[in-house]
């Protein structure tokens, strides 16, 4: 007898290490590095350490920016979700934690006279005390269940659970870098329609007094109809322009709008300013920084290693789990024993449960875990290789854009010269009117162009902040 048990204690073991045996799996480890530099300097300091409002000076777009903070309904929506990843940390904590239940539950029951049980109760029914004679089932108690946390399968979830809400705080801090960068651009494109506005107006007023001249010219007859009509087509032309600009006047503020969530209203500026606007330095630091500084990276980098603790959880179910159930309370058919000591009633279990066959669905939930970890391992590697370029790209660019503000900026000077003199040619006969009206509109394209130039440089500013990872902060 004593050798049958000892066999069946071996084949017990036997089978559980079998059933807790884990299938291969194929990890992936995240790759960190960045180059030493983004030129040949590796100056450490960066101009993400300013806080968006030393960044960005005019109070305007300050006071815009603080709007949005307040009221953009995605942002909102996001601090909603943390609150939703903050609660699956308490839940997760519960999980661990032993459970104490109240229960009380009452009940009636009437079985047929010729059932054992209706035998008994008419047999209750001749017995000295029949007065308290069946009635039901009442009982009051509580009961406790505990799941030992053996192979920390629950902390492990918890852990995670803290981690992904980590990961939502970054995401916000993200969108903030975002939305301060939007608004950022869109209020110096407004900012740069209301120059280009003016300065078609300008050459509306210029147009149309050379219009005027030409008129005088041809009832000279120095010059034709033609020249008139190429003179009015050219002004017509020009005249169009500040629909078009008009237009996206109200598209730019109603954009800026949407994000300071409000609904459409003038968005004040200050235009003057938009020429005049002086580029500081800016100081990339070094790659190696953006790991600490993006909030993306962060989040990516929070988000793996909970996807890492993920794979443990899935693991673990492999493993066998333990737990405690014990109960006490009082139980009786009338609810007058329930008060007697005779009433109490308890009990105290411990329980082991391992997966033995069919474990499908144990396998599938570990091999998922661990491909959303290495997915998590590219997201990581990706998101760090993004900001790396993007970096790069918006240092690129105002390095170029300023040159060739530069450059655009000599020939808008030279262009305007030639307004002059060509009108002082014309009217001399010197030129002809065709002359003319290719210098009014190259003159008028070369100073859109410069205004679009100078924007690109400013959207470089807001770029290489957020590049940076600046503005969260």
């Amino acid at each position: 007898m004593k050798i049958t048990a000892k066999y069946v204690v071996l084949v017990l073991c036997i089978v559980w290490l079998g059933a807790c045996k884990i299938p291969a799996i194929s990890s992936k480890q995240e790759n960190k590095s960045t180059p030493a530099g983004y030129t040949n300097s590796q100056d450490t300091t960066n101009s993400v350490k300013l806080q968006w409002r030393q960044y960005f000076t005019d109070p305007y777009l300050i006071a815009l920016i603080d709007t949005a903070l307040l009221n953009n309904q995605e942002l909102n929506i996001t601090l909603q979700e943390i609150e939703m990843t903050k609660n699956e940390i308490m839940a997760r904590k519960g999980e661990y934690m032993p459970f104490l239940n109240l229960k009380a539950g009452a009940g009636a029951d009437r079985s047929g006279k010729y059932t054992w049980d209706g035998i008994s109760e008419e047999d209750w029914k001749t017995r000295p005390d029949k007065g308290h004679k069946y009635i039901g089932d009442f009982m009051v108690g509580t009961y406790f269940t505990w799941e030992l946390d053996v192979w920390k399968k629950l902390r492990n979830a918890k852990k995670s659970a803290v981690l992904k809400y980590l990961s939502t705080i970054e995401g916000k801090n993200f969108m903030v870098t975002n939305i301060i960068a939007e608004i950022a651009s869109s209020y110096y494109e407004l900012t740069a329609l209301d120059n280009l506005l003016a300065i078609v107006q300008q050459n509306i007023e210029l147009q149309t007094s050379a219009l005027q001249v030409v008129k005088l010219e041809k009832d000279a007859a120095k010059v034709s109809q033609l020249a008139v009509n190429r003179f009015e087509a050219q002004l017509l032309n020009t005249k169009n322009l500040q629909f078009e600009i008009q237009q996206k006047i109200v598209e730019t503020e109603n954009r800026i709008n949407f994000l300071a969530g409000r609904f459409p209203q003038p968005v004040a500026r200050n235009a003057a300013s938009f020429n005049n606007m002086i580029l500081d330095p800016i100081f990339a630091g070094v790659p190696s920084q953006l790991l600490s500084y993006r909030p993306d990276i962060r989040q990516a980098e929070l988000e793996l290693a909970a996807a890492k603790l993920d794979v443990q959880v899935a693991k673990a179910n492999f493993y066998p789990s333990f737990s405690l159930n014990a109960g006490v309370g009082l139980q009786g058919f009338n609810p007058v024993y329930l008060i007697k000591p005779e009433s109490i009633l308890y009990n105290l279990a411990g329980d082991m449960i391992a997966p033995l066959v069919n474990k499908n669905a144990i396998k599938a939930t570990y091999f998922n875990a661990n491909a959303k970890q290495i997915q998590a391992v590219y997201n990581y590697e990706r998101s760090i290789l993004n900001a790396h370029i993007e970096v790069v790209n918006q240092l690129s660019r105002m390095d170029n854009f300023t040159k060739s503000y530069e450059t655009k900026a000599k020939e808008v000077d030279i262009l305007t010269q030639s307004i002059t003199i060509s009108n002082n040619l014309f009217r001399s006969a010197r030129a002809d009117y065709i002359e003319v009206l290719l210098t009014q509109r190259e003159a008028l394209d070369s100073k859109i162009e410069l205004i679009e130039i100078k924007l690109k440089q400013l959207d470089a500013k807001v770029n290489i902040y957020r590049a940076l990872g600046g503005g969260w902060n």
